[in-house]
């Protein structure tokens, strides 16, 4: 790959699957980096023992905290772009590729994973929700982006430097694009194929739901 390009995984007790992802992307000469959220397994030990830079939080901090977290750790590099993939196995190495095909084809800032071309092997009630939350999202931000909750992207350097996170949580996915988007940033989809397992959500329907409804009436009205 032409340009200096790290990951960046977000982990809390994925120790079943983080020595298989992170020896997949070190075979492809990628710096990686883990940041073990409080995890109660040996996820930090199985990927330091990988070739994974790991930093480790104390406690249980949220998927918000460690990216934030990791871009702290990432931008004191001479690192062009960052991948942010998940821990629990879901998203394809080989992906990678197409994300960085398409940051270069059309300038794109971010570009973020489309799992909702083929949704075949989806739950339901995902579809309904992601399809909802793309479309309030887009609107708010005022750039399509036909699946915001997916987790894989590509974020370029200059992007990390100048737009500041704030949440803690799994709103900072909405956060990104919405943030990304009014700071003048272009965003970009591309597809990706899924592999779900038998991996149960880490989202909690009520708490996650009740802080997600709180961001975006604090991002609507924060123009």
């Amino acid at each position: 790959m032409a340009e200096n390009l790290c990951v960046l995984i977000p982990s809390y007790n994925e120790a079943r699957t983080i020595q298989g992802i992170v020896s997949a992307l070190k075979t492809r000469g990628l710096p990686v980096y883990v940041v073990d959220d409080g995890s109660s397994d040996d996820t930090a030990k199985i990927a330091e023992r990988a070739g994974a830079v790991v930093v480790k939080h104390s406690k249980n901090m949220g998927k918000g905290a460690s990216l934030q977290e990791g871009f702290k750790h990432i931008i004191k590099r001479q690192i062009d772009a960052v991948i942010i993939m998940d821990g629990d196995g879901q998203h394809k190495v080989s992906d990678i590729d197409n994300f960085t095909k398409k940051a270069r084809e059309s300038g794109a800032d971010m570009v973020v994973g489309n799992r909702m071309s083929d949704v075949s092997s989806m739950p339901f009630v995902r579809i309904q929700t992601n399809r909802f939350m793309s479309n309030l999202i887009s609107k708010i931000s005022g750039q399509y982006v036909p699946d915001t909750q997916c987790g894989f992207r590509y974020i370029k350097r200059p992007l990390v430097e100048k737009v500041k996170f704030s949440c803690s949580n799994f709103e900072i996915e909405s956060e990104m694009i919405i943030k990304a988007a009014r700071a003048g940033f272009k965003i970009e989809s591309v597809p990706i194929e899924t592999v779900y397992q038998d991996e149960k959500s880490r989202i909690n329907p009520v708490i996650d739901t009740v802080r997600f409804i709180i961001f975006i009436i604090r991002m609507y009205f924060k123009r």
